[in-house]
């Protein structure tokens, strides 16, 4: 039986993922169709662990971003991990959009993704080229017919293959109209006014990382984890003033990392701080006291109990 919104179209309603090499635009683009900021973005590659989900609403469809790791060539235990993440979501989503910047050459590490990609063959695949507010149309042009060409070697058939730029908004829309035909006849999946289902603790957390990552140019990005211990509501306080405290470990892996986070006389974790609050408090709502601690914990990467206890 078909939903149907009024008396001509089926309602339609499923997931969608975006894959691509780090960096490639995925996150900011989820975070343009679902007009909110939920998956982090950051100009560091692999920021994303969790599979955070961004939820698009229209009145004839429902469309479930599920926002994958880059896929890359593992190097760590925890590389292995995001690789497994990444083919499970591919397998289990009704359409996958492959993202590939406008900016730069089709180089390996796409063709590696395309190769895996042209392995499922069932689900539709649509070609994004991300960043296009970054090339002139001459360039653009070049890289729409590369990745055609791509396709055509590798035995894909792409359903679509289109241009957009997240940041200038370009074609943000568009995409949303031709990914939801690819989606199955279906009533809505998660009530109006979600966004996302994560877990709001685990968002907190990423938000948290994400301001963390800021100006912390020579470091790995992998070598921070953030887990929110608690996050509990301040009592005694009067109604229409509530107040939440929350209490998160910054995790490292090596003492000498230390002080580049936390910074001279404290100032860098203060400043992480401040950054992430305004953040954490436009997605819960509510004023948040937040209380940061930097801790060692060494070689999480590479240390599956420390993996298990920190999440992954």
């Amino acid at each position: 039986m078909s939903v149907r919104t009024d008396s001509s179209a089926p309602h339609r309603a499923g997931f969608a993922c975006f894959v691509g090499r780090p960096n490639a635009g995925k996150s900011t683009l989820t975070n343009a169709l679902v007009g909110t900021k939920v998956a982090i973005t950051s100009n560091r590659p692999q920021t994303t662990r969790h599979t955070v989900r961004g939820i698009v609403h229209r009145p004839e469809a429902q469309l479930v971003l599920v926002d994958t790791p880059g896929l890359h060539k593992p190097r760590t235990l925890l590389g292995e991990r995001l690789n497994d993440v990444v083919r499970t979501t591919w397998a289990e989503v009704d359409v996958i959009g492959f993202c590939l910047p406008a900016d730069q050459k089709i180089g390996p590490g796409d063709r590696y993704i395309a190769t895996e990609l042209a392995g499922i063959k069932k689900t539709p695949k649509i070609a994004i080229v991300t960043k296009t507010d970054l090339v002139d149309s001459k360039t653009l042009a070049a890289q729409l017919i590369a990745i055609d060409q791509l396709g055509k070697e590798l035995g894909i058939e792409w359903a679509e293959i289109v241009p957009v730029s997240a940041v200038g908004d370009a074609q943000v829309s568009l995409l949303a109209d031709l990914l939801v035909p690819l989606l199955p006849e279906s009533p809505a999946l998660y009530p109006e006014g979600d966004l996302t289902d994560e877990p709001e603790q685990v968002m907190v957390a990423e938000l948290i990382r994400e301001a963390a990552l800021e100006g912390v140019r020579d470091e790995l990005p992998h070598s921070i984890a953030v887990v929110v211990e608690e996050m509990l509501p301040r009592e005694d306080r009067p109604a229409d003033k509530p107040l939440l405290d929350i209490h998160a470990n910054v995790y490292i892996e090596r003492p000498s990392q230390k002080g580049i986070i936390i910074g001279p006389k404290g100032k860098r974790l203060k400043e992480v701080g401040v950054k992430s609050r305004k953040h954490i408090e436009a997605l819960l709502g509510t004023p948040v006291f937040l209380d940061l601690h930097v801790k060692v914990a060494k070689d999480w990467q590479r240390d599956p109990k420390q993996l298990r206890k920190l999440g992954f």
